[in-house]
Protein backbone atom coordinates (compact mmCIF):
# COMPACT_ATOMS: atom_id res chain seq x y z
CA UNK A 1 0.00 0.00 0.00
CA UNK A 2 1.04 3.28 -1.02
CA UNK A 3 0.92 6.01 1.17
CA UNK A 4 -1.44 8.64 0.86
CA UNK A 5 -0.11 11.93 -1.19
CA UNK A 6 0.28 14.87 2.02
CA UNK A 7 0.37 17.93 -0.77
CA UNK A 8 -2.29 19.25 1.75
CA UNK A 9 0.01 19.61 3.95
CA UNK A 10 2.75 21.33 2.14
CA UNK A 11 1.25 25.08 1.82
CA UNK A 12 0.28 25.49 5.68
CA UNK A 13 3.70 24.30 6.53
CA UNK A 14 5.14 26.80 4.04
CA UNK A 15 3.46 29.46 6.00
CA UNK A 16 4.41 28.03 8.98
CA UNK A 17 8.13 28.33 8.52
CA UNK A 18 8.17 32.23 6.61
CA UNK A 19 5.88 33.69 9.53
CA UNK A 20 8.05 31.47 12.20
CA UNK A 21 11.19 31.93 11.23
CA UNK A 22 11.88 28.34 11.38
CA UNK A 23 15.29 27.13 9.30
CA UNK A 24 13.79 23.66 9.30
CA UNK A 25 10.58 22.23 9.83
CA UNK A 26 9.13 18.36 9.80
CA UNK A 27 5.35 17.68 9.55
CA UNK A 28 5.05 13.56 10.47
CA UNK A 29 2.82 10.65 11.59
CA UNK A 30 4.12 9.83 15.06
CA UNK A 31 5.02 6.52 13.61
CA UNK A 32 7.39 8.77 12.07
CA UNK A 33 6.17 8.87 8.14
CA UNK A 34 6.82 11.93 6.76
CA UNK A 35 3.84 14.23 5.78
CA UNK A 36 5.75 17.59 4.75
CA UNK A 37 8.93 19.20 5.33
CA UNK A 38 10.78 22.24 4.58
CA UNK A 39 14.51 23.22 4.71
CA UNK A 40 15.79 19.61 4.10
CA UNK A 41 18.13 19.40 1.09
CA UNK A 42 19.17 15.54 1.70
CA UNK A 43 16.87 12.95 2.22
CA UNK A 44 19.18 10.73 5.12
CA UNK A 45 19.14 14.25 7.14
CA UNK A 46 15.04 13.95 6.73
CA UNK A 47 14.58 10.67 7.11
CA UNK A 48 16.75 11.43 10.93
CA UNK A 49 14.75 13.81 11.64
CA UNK A 50 11.39 12.33 10.84
CA UNK A 51 12.56 8.21 13.14
CA UNK A 52 13.99 11.09 15.73
CA UNK A 53 10.90 12.89 16.26
CA UNK A 54 8.93 9.99 16.62
CA UNK A 55 11.51 8.21 18.88
CA UNK A 56 11.45 11.41 21.11
CA UNK A 57 7.78 11.68 21.05
CA UNK A 58 6.83 8.29 21.99
CA UNK A 59 9.46 8.58 24.81
CA UNK A 60 7.92 11.88 26.39
CA UNK A 61 4.70 10.74 26.07
CA UNK A 62 5.79 7.38 28.31
CA UNK A 63 7.10 9.44 30.29
CA UNK A 64 4.50 11.84 30.73
CA UNK A 65 1.85 9.44 31.50
CA UNK A 66 4.51 7.48 34.27
CA UNK A 67 4.73 11.43 36.17
CA UNK A 68 1.61 13.10 35.23
CA UNK A 69 -0.92 10.76 33.77
CA UNK A 70 -0.87 12.07 30.51
CA UNK A 71 1.60 12.89 27.54
CA UNK A 72 3.38 15.07 27.47
CA UNK A 73 2.48 17.21 24.30
CA UNK A 74 5.33 20.18 23.39
CA UNK A 75 9.37 19.66 24.00
CA UNK A 76 11.66 22.63 23.42
CA UNK A 77 15.40 22.51 23.47
CA UNK A 78 17.37 25.64 23.86
CA UNK A 79 21.11 24.67 22.73
CA UNK A 80 23.85 27.89 22.60
CA UNK A 81 22.81 28.67 18.52
CA UNK A 82 19.41 26.43 17.72
CA UNK A 83 16.64 25.71 19.56
CA UNK A 84 13.99 22.63 18.22
CA UNK A 85 10.31 22.49 19.38
CA UNK A 86 8.76 19.00 19.07
CA UNK A 87 5.43 18.76 19.94
CA UNK A 88 2.16 15.93 18.68
CA UNK A 89 -1.41 17.15 17.86
CA UNK A 90 -4.41 15.11 17.47
CA UNK A 91 -6.87 16.44 14.93
CA UNK A 92 -10.06 14.74 13.19
CA UNK A 93 -7.99 13.69 10.10
CA UNK A 94 -5.26 11.81 12.56
CA UNK A 95 -2.40 12.51 14.64
CA UNK A 96 0.65 14.12 13.61
CA UNK A 97 4.00 15.54 14.70
CA UNK A 98 5.69 19.18 14.01
CA UNK A 99 9.47 19.44 14.69
CA UNK A 100 11.05 22.97 14.22
CA UNK A 101 14.38 24.30 14.55
CA UNK A 102 15.30 27.84 14.66
CA UNK A 103 17.77 29.85 15.81
CA UNK A 104 17.96 33.88 17.33
CA UNK A 105 16.07 35.26 14.38
CA UNK A 106 13.19 33.60 16.00
CA UNK A 107 11.47 32.64 19.37
CA UNK A 108 9.78 30.10 21.31
CA UNK A 109 6.84 32.28 21.71
CA UNK A 110 6.30 33.03 17.95
CA UNK A 111 6.86 29.75 17.03
CA UNK A 112 4.32 28.82 19.43
CA UNK A 113 1.95 31.32 17.89
CA UNK A 114 2.74 30.26 14.33
CA UNK A 115 2.14 26.77 15.35
CA UNK A 116 -1.51 27.32 16.85
CA UNK A 117 -2.30 28.94 13.17
CA UNK A 118 -0.68 25.91 11.74
CA UNK A 119 -2.96 23.67 13.43
CA UNK A 120 -6.06 26.06 12.14
CA UNK A 121 -4.84 25.58 8.42
CA UNK A 122 -4.13 21.56 8.73
CA UNK A 123 -7.64 21.44 9.86
CA UNK A 124 -9.17 23.43 7.16
CA UNK A 125 -6.24 21.54 4.20
CA UNK A 126 -6.46 18.05 5.79
CA UNK A 127 -8.59 15.49 3.86
CA UNK A 128 -11.63 14.02 5.26
CA UNK A 129 -11.59 11.29 8.21
CA UNK A 130 -10.55 8.04 6.95
CA UNK A 131 -9.47 9.00 3.35
CA UNK A 132 -6.24 10.37 5.38
CA UNK A 133 -4.75 6.56 4.98
CA UNK A 134 -4.66 4.00 8.07
CA UNK A 135 -1.34 4.20 10.28
CA UNK A 136 1.86 2.23 8.65
CA UNK A 137 2.23 -1.50 9.76
CA UNK A 138 5.20 -2.31 10.76
CA UNK A 139 5.77 -4.87 8.17
CA UNK A 140 5.71 -1.95 5.44
CA UNK A 141 7.31 1.05 7.85
CA UNK A 142 10.21 1.03 6.09
CA UNK A 143 9.29 1.03 2.52
CA UNK A 144 6.32 3.91 3.28
CA UNK A 145 9.26 5.83 4.85
CA UNK A 146 11.24 5.66 1.73
CA UNK A 147 8.46 6.62 -0.71
CA UNK A 148 7.64 9.46 1.39
CA UNK A 149 10.93 10.62 1.57
CA UNK A 150 11.29 9.93 -2.54
CA UNK A 151 7.95 12.39 -3.00
CA UNK A 152 8.86 14.71 -0.32
CA UNK A 153 12.41 15.19 -2.95
CA UNK A 154 10.85 14.74 -6.06
CA UNK A 155 11.53 11.49 -6.63
CA UNK A 156 8.29 9.77 -6.34
CA UNK A 157 8.45 6.38 -8.85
Amino acid sequence: MTPPRSDWAEEPLRRFVNEAGVSLAVLAHPSGRLLAQAGFARAMDLRSACVLAAAANATSSELGRLLDGGPFRGLHYAGRTRQTFLVASEQAHGPYLLLAVFDERSSLGLVRLCYDELRRQLASAAPAPGHAGAPPQMENFERELNDSLARAFGEAS
